[in-house]
């Protein structure tokens, strides 16, 4: 169908951002005037855009989500595909800058809110877990003639947390990645197995079942989210990264590096990385049993916590791009906005109504991100940024801005989708006919068109492989390699392009072109310039002729990105070829580079004894005991239990301060071996009271996993006086149960459970259960509200209720009060900061909500506190565990494994579970978060604290 409009333009402020090249230090300042953008296309040519992708006429292909969330959204009020969610195709028939075309090519019934699009080819790849579909279209009139299951058994069926879409290297494989909403069992066309999962299940009816620790194939245990890439026939299915949280597209550019962004369980903490081949994200523990927040140490500061990045093993996060809702990622490879902004690093956050941009440069062995720009926005945020005023927005919020995609077209230009609607994430859409828009970006005052694209001649297929759309480029690509070496003499001019992109794809193409292309691609080797050396590399493992490669050159190559990079090529080698290059690596080593440091660590993986004799003669501990930086970062790294007497004696030395030592002993905390609890625990007791604290710590911590056979754990960690009170309450249960006692005395056993922590669990675990007696329903309804244990006090709320006014706590009427900031900053302390922080003031029990503004209306703010049950944040989804014993534990799962299971409460204590103690553990359906008038809350205090969130700095 068609849909004709006024098109309008979109206003920039006159705020400027800089926009740093490779080889030119000063930014270069672009203004408003350099950028024009338009709207391109809006509903009801399509609805709710997840996903985009531009075909070789320069058309724009659309994933729609119009059956999102049926479970949560399926109303009578809702716009509803009865027929399956469908993929759209639009066009700008006449090239004047505004769609007027718009098709559906499928509508699937096996389509339900699909999250990824490519079309490669006549190939129509869609992303909807748990399959990967591919739809062909055969004869090119736009209606699939084939449907077929390209890969299947992904988790998070109608999840966000899921597969999504596919992109094609430049090396001639098809990327894609999906999200932690596992299990993921999926067997690539060759029968390879994937294996992967954790601990995290909820946020849809279908996600109940999953756990970590499972092994795949190749032996290695992946988690979380996952990177991964395959051959385009099917086969050859591989993990390059791991352990994301919900890592919506990852983005690979021409030198065939990873970009990604990442969701956090918080609201502060969302990251934009480069994704080091073989990473490990830190979302999870490594074996995916536990969470980060059981794995947070004292004082810990967030970001890094729930990153892991103070563990080893961890790929370094990158940017701490703040609250939001990270989705689509590209990079710009164009020349249509000039030299300087071509390779422009982009990241569209739904949360922030924005598009981040970054200039990456090499940093030492991996990549420094720079400095994050807003390059687009319809808010005028703290940071500064170009902001548009839409007219489309009169009587609407600017925050219905939810940009979910960017892609480049064939012309050049940028398009960003749309999903318009007041909320984002937590399964809910609030816009009811499901709006969506796609805007497009130009230079200003040039007119960009698509060009005609030539598959059939030489000269055609080289000017293809130098578009700027990814997925068109890959046909081509696939037709110059079928042509071996007679095509060398049509790729060796591109070395010398201009544009370093192209170049990049030259050398990946050239390494494919037989013998005499391999042999050419080596010769880049000897290049200069660092970055022909490393693409060079990369082309050459893609191939699988790694014998080709010069080992001695390579590892005395002066850039250490070219020596780590090599390192990823030697570990599946025997452990004596590692062990050569491992001691060659060490003597330029520096320890301030992380990439650097875990690829050593890799090498050693196995054999870490060895590796670190090796380290320790060549840095070598002073007589006086001084550690080199070097020796440091390396026993950090590599858990050797011979380092275990070394890093004990540090620790007993008292020179230390207290970075240091907090170093030294997760040094010694990742050592897996019995030395290493044993020299731990004698730490415990020793005369400085902050290491005893801290080892103390580690030993609880270690107590249900890597330590559990090593210690006597009972005589280490038994509670004498928790034990008499259970005995105590258990012994006041039986009373109020026995029907032949009284009814005043049974009512006084009952306030007297009501009022004590462990007996107020085990009242919430009878009333949960239907055990409690009707006759003392009132009596425990009375007392319980003053439990001074809080999971408790909230559980009471939300199954005994509240008695305020519900009319005088509507969202319409509290927006209408006159609200005053500096009472509501009173007010949070008083109900909020027991389990919220605002500004480094409160507990980190439930989100932190320092930059909440930047993510909610005033509207929506109100809607989650006085519903707090209507969208439950990812990650705090309460949990009732009731053990054999008659006690019960209230609170969010932090970490599970067979044997065990760490659950923390809502004080903020974690405690360890016996697996095989545990009768029933059941995911409750409301929020730990009471409502407004649990807590006791006046409506005016409420408008006061959403004034003070909504305008804190």
């Amino acid at each position: 169908m068609s849909y004709k409009y006024c098109a309008f333009s979109l206003i920039f402020s006159s705020i400027l951002f800089s926009c740093k090249t490779e080889i030119q230090e000063d930014p270069l300042l672009f203004s408003s005037e350099d950028f024009e953008i338009s709207l391109w296309a809006e509903s009801p040519m399509f609805f709710n855009p997840t996903n985009m992708d531009v075909d070789a006429k320069g058309r724009i292909w659309v994933t729609e989500a119009v059956n999102y969330r049926n479970y949560n959204n399926d109303s009578a009020s809702f716009l509803h595909h009865p027929k399956g969610d469908r993929v759209m195709i639009l066009e700008d028939t006449d090239q004047d800058g505004v769609a007027d075309s718009s098709k559906v090519f499928i509508q699937d019934p096996d389509l339900v809110s699909p999250l990824g699009i490519a079309v490669i080819g006549n190939r129509v790849f869609v992303s909807c877990a748990p399959h990967l579909l591919i739809y062909t279209d055969e004869n090119g009139d736009d209606v699939p003639d084939k449907k077929e299951i390209f890969l299947t058994g992904f988790g998070g069926k109608d999840h966000d947390h899921s597969l999504h879409s596919v992109l094609a290297g430049p090396d001639g494989k098809l990327y894609f990645n999906t999200g932690n909403a596992g299990p993921h069992h999926v067997t690539d066309k060759s029968g390879w197995n994937l294996r992967s999962g954790s601990l995290y299940t909820g946020g849809s009816p279908y996600n109940t079942s999953n756990n970590g620790s499972q092994i795949s194939d190749d032996g290695k245990v992946y988690v979380g989210g996952l990177a991964l890439k395959i051959n385009p026939d099917g086969t050859g299915l591989e993990v390059l990264a791991h352990n994301f949280r919900n890592s919506y597209e990852v983005f690979v550019d021409s030198r065939g590096d990873l970009w990604q962004n990442d969701n956090d369980d918080q609201v502060v903490t969302c990251r934009v990385s480069w994704i080091p081949e073989g990473g490990n994200a830190g979302y999870f523990s490594a074996d995916g049993t536990r969470t980060w927040q059981a794995e947070q140490r004292p004082g810990q500061e967030i970001f890094r916590a729930h990153w892991h990045q103070d563990d080893p093993g961890v790929m370094p996060a990158g940017d701490k791009s703040g609250a939001g809702s990270p989705t689509g990622m590209m990079r710009y490879e164009g020349d249509a906005f000039g030299k300087y902004f071509r390779g422009t690093l982009m990241s569209a956050d739904a949360g922030r109504n924005a598009i981040f941009s970054y200039q990456p440069r090499i940093e030492k062995s991996g990549y420094d991100l720079g400095p994050r720009d807003i390059l687009f926005s319809s808010i005028n945020d703290d940071d500064e940024g170009y902001v548009w005023n839409d007219t489309s927005f009169q009587n609407q919020k600017s925050k219905w801005f939810r940009p979910s995609d960017l892609v480049t077209g064939t012309d050049g230009a940028i398009y960003i989708a749309d999903w318009y609607d007041p909320v984002v994430g937590g399964h809910q859409m609030k816009d009811t006919v499901a709006t969506g828009k796609i805007y497009r970006i130009v230079p200003k005052n040039k007119k960009l068109t698509n060009p005609i694209l030539d598959y059939k001649s030489d000269k055609g297929l080289v000017e293809v492989l130098k578009n700027p759309a990814v997925n068109v480029r890959f046909t081509a690509f696939e037709k110059l390699k079928t042509k071996g070496e007679s095509a060398i003499p049509l790729i060796e001019p591109l070395l010398a392009d201009e544009n370093p992109f192209i170049r990049s794809r030259a050398i990946y193409l050239l390494a494919q072109l037989g013998d005499q292309g391999l042999h050419k691609a080596t010769k880049l080797l000897d290049s200069d310039d660092e970055m022909t050396r490393i693409e060079a590399l990369r082309a050459i493992k893609t191939t699988g002729n790694l014998a080709s490669l010069p080992t001695d050159k390579l590892l005395a190559d002066p850039s250490p990105f070219v020596k780590r990079e090599y390192a990823t090529v030697l570990l599946d080698l025997p452990w004596e070829d590692r062990k050569l290059a491992f001691e060659s690596l060490l003597k330029d080593f520096n320890p301030s580079d992380p990439w650097y440091l875990e690829a050593l660590g890799k090498l050693a993986e196995g054999h870490e004894r060895e590796a670190f004799a090796i380290s320790q003669k060549a840095f070598a501990i002073s007589s006086e005991g001084q550690w080199p930086n070097e020796l440091e970062a390396l026993a950090w790294r590599i858990p050797s239990e011979d380092a275990v007497p070394a890093l004990k004696k540090r620790l007993e030395s008292e020179e230390l301060d207290d970075k240091t030592r907090d170093y030294v002993l997760t040094s010694l905390a990742f050592i897996p071996e019995k030395n290493a609890a044993e020299a731990m625990y004698s730490l415990s007791s020793n005369p400085d009271s902050t290491l005893a604290e801290m080892a103390m710590y580690w030993l609880s911590f270690r107590q249900g996993n890597d330590w559990k056979e090593f210690l006597d754990w009972k005589k280490i960690g038994v509670d004498p006086e928790k034990s008499k009170k259970l005995a105590e309450m258990m012994a006041k249960k039986g009373l109020i149960l026995e029907e032949k006692m009284a009814l005043n005395d049974r009512k006084n056993q009952a306030k007297a459970m009501a009022i004590d922590p462990v007996g107020g669990q085990m009242l919430m675990e009878m009333i949960t259960s239907n055990k409690l007696p009707e006759d003392l329903r009132a009596t425990v309804e009375e007392n319980i509200r003053n439990n001074p244990e809080l999971g408790v006090r909230v559980q009471a709320g939300n199954y005994f209720g509240s008695k305020g006014n519900e009319e005088n706590y509507s969202n319409e009427h509290v927006a209408s009060l006159t609200s005053d900031a500096l009472r509501g900053e009173i007010a949070f302390t008083k109900y909020c900061t027991t389990c919220h922080t605002a500004n480094g003031v409160g507990k980190d029990i439930g989100p932190d909500l320092s930059q909440i503004k930047t993510k909610y209306d005033q509207t929506t703010l109100l809607d989650a506190i006085i519903n707090p049950n209507g969208g439950i944040v990812f990650g705090f989804e309460p949990w009732l565990v009731k053990m054999k014993s008659g006690e019960s534990y209230y609170g969010f799962i932090q970490g599970e494994t067979k044997e065990s299971l760490i659950i923390k409460d809502l004080s903020g204590k974690r405690t360890t579970l016996e697996v095989e103690e545990i009768a029933e553990k059941k995911q409750e359906k409301k929020s730990i978060m009471p409502d407004p008038t649990s807590l006791g809350m006046t409506p005016q205090e409420l408008a006061d604290i959403s004034a003070f969130l909504l305008r804190m700095h």
